[in-house]
């Protein structure tokens, strides 16, 4: 029986899987181990909607305490600069499969020529605003927005969490982790303190210092589908009358692709590319000509890829530890989250027994995860024609698409329909759903065979539906104008607004 926990990494993933353990599984002793010498990456982070409905369901995060120590603005999607049209927004509100009454198919076969207001989230960020403005000039908070954090305090409101709940921080150097025939019999610390645990949560980031280095899993390599293995992150203190935008912008680079991320007090952007193409200083001097006002960089390698399982013997890996892939779609936490709410299932069904088949079946999950992150990814990479440069031509010509092979073909074949949803994507492991795959989709105007054209009457009714849209998006709120409201002591949060 599992007992006592070592969580190894003081990260994001350390705090999320030890707050996730101790939360609900309150007689375990959980200690997560930290190094002082391993700062935190702090850059901005994006997230899914998974997020908000993790911290403040599944953990019990108060979400105005949350408002008040991590300060996050809010995500409605993302702004593509990508593809054929000046920009496109996919948004987290399931836009293409909406349907508006009149009109015979879902939204997403009248979207092709425009697709600035396929509903009023589309609007809201195609006009700037964050919030629909409900009466009495309150915002329309949805538990389906996401956050963008910043890293480092984030992980520090984290760590305060787990010390209230229970966790046991120790600051301290791994000189040494011994195998035994579960997996890890000890870890050695660099003062010769030997220790040791039921379980092993290895969130070391990329060094996985557990499943990588000392029980040697297998790594399962994405360089097939994503060829970018480099990042240059960077930013600048926000202006006075810069506006905080809802969104993450994904901006098409000559050999890759930059991010962009509004906080209160600062703009966040980075740079991801494939050092195939490009060398680190032609990175550098490409991403300060674009982007004038940045101040330092720092320059990141990854591996895109997983391992081939992710709990071996008395280890599981959650994070980098398990695998990474580029932040185009800001999966990471949705990742940890979601791999931690399986650990804390299995233990809990298992009676802290998890049998071989347990195991199984959280390696299967984990891979499917992982595995549909790499494939939706790859069709922003196979079809994206913004720019001719040696990189996306090999892109458009070398991506492999893996599962999201069928999905395509269902889709020129068919146009965005879900009628065989369950068959091409779980719905209810899926991350992005078919709408996800539509939206990227029909935002670089892949052709497909049933283009709707719609006789005078349907036309109308679109037009009059998006002329609605764009009319309470303009009403609507700003992220500043919301938050100043969210974060004041007269708002009240209603039970149960968050899954848990």
């Amino acid at each position: 029986m599992i007992q006592k926990v070592i969580v190894l990494g003081g990260g994001s993933a350390g705090f999320l899987a030890a707050i996730g353990l101790k939360t609900h599984i309150p007689n375990l002793e959980v200690k997560l181990l930290r190094s002082p010498s391993i700062g935190i990456i702090g850059v901005g982070e994006g997230s899914q909607p998974d997020l908000l409905n993790h911290l403040h369901g599944f953990l019990g995060i108060n979400p105005a305490w949350f408002h008040q120590k991590v300060q996050p603005t809010y995500k409605l999607g993302v702004n593509f600069l990508w593809g054929p049209r000046d920009a496109f927004y996919y948004s987290f509100s399931n836009a293409m499969q909406s349907n508006v009454q009149g009109l015979s198919r879902p939204t997403g076969y009248y979207a092709f020529e425009d697709m600035s207001a396929i509903d009023h989230t589309t609007a809201l960020m195609a006009a700037g605003k964050c919030f629909s403005q409900q009466t009495k000039g309150v915002p329309d908070l949805r538990n389906w927005s996401a956050y963008h954090v910043e890293n480092e305090a984030f992980a520090k409101a984290l760590e305060e969490v787990a010390s209230q709940r229970g966790v046991i921080i120790q600051d301290c150097e791994v000189a040494e982790s011994v195998r035994s025939d579960q997996g890890i019999g000890e870890l050695i610390l660099d003062d010769g303190q030997k220790v040791t645990a039921d379980l092993f949560v290895d969130c070391s980031g990329f060094r996985s210092e557990l499943l990588g280095k000392t029980l040697e899993e297998p790594f399962v390599s994405y360089e097939d589908s994503l060829f970018c293995d480099r990042a240059i992150a960077g930013g600048w203190k926000r202006a006075e009358k810069e506006p905080v935008k809802p969104y993450t912008t994904a901006e098409t680079y000559s050999a890759g692709w930059s991010w962009k991320i509004d906080h209160d007090k600062s703009v966040n952007r980075g740079y991801v590319y494939s050092s195939s193409f490009i060398s680190d200083e032609e990175a550098e001097a490409e991403f300060r000509k674009k982007n004038p006002r940045i101040e330092e960089t720092r320059l990141l390698s990854f591996p895109s890829g997983r391992y081939r399982n992710s709990w071996v013997g008395n280890v599981v890996a959650l994070g980098n530890s398990a695998g990474f892939v580029e932040p185009l779609e800001a999966t990471a936490l949705f990742t940890i989250c979601n791999c931690s709410r399986i650990l804390v299932g299995s233990l809990l069904d298992n009676a802290l027994e998890p049998t071989p088949s347990t195991k199984r079946l959280y390696n299967a999950l984990s891979t499917k995860l992982w595995d549909e992150i790499r494939d939706f990814l790859a069709i922003h990479y196979r079809y994206n024609t913004r720019l001719d440069t040696p990189f996306w031509e090999h892109c458009r010509k070398n991506t492999a698409l893996h599962g999201a092979e069928p999905i395509v073909e269902y889709y020129k074949e068919n146009g965005p329909t879900s009628a065989f949803e369950l068959m091409l994507l779980s719905r209810e492991t899926s991350i992005f759903r078919l709408d996800g795959f539509y939206a990227i989709l029909l935002g670089q105007k892949v052709a497909h065979e049933r283009n709707k054209t719609p006789d005078s009457k349907e036309a109308r009714i679109w037009k009059r539906h998006q002329t609605k849209c764009r009319k309470i998006a303009q009403s609507g709120m700003t992220t500043e104008e919301g938050l100043s409201i969210i974060r004041s002591p007269q708002w009240q949060w209603t039970d149960g607004f968050y899954k848990t």
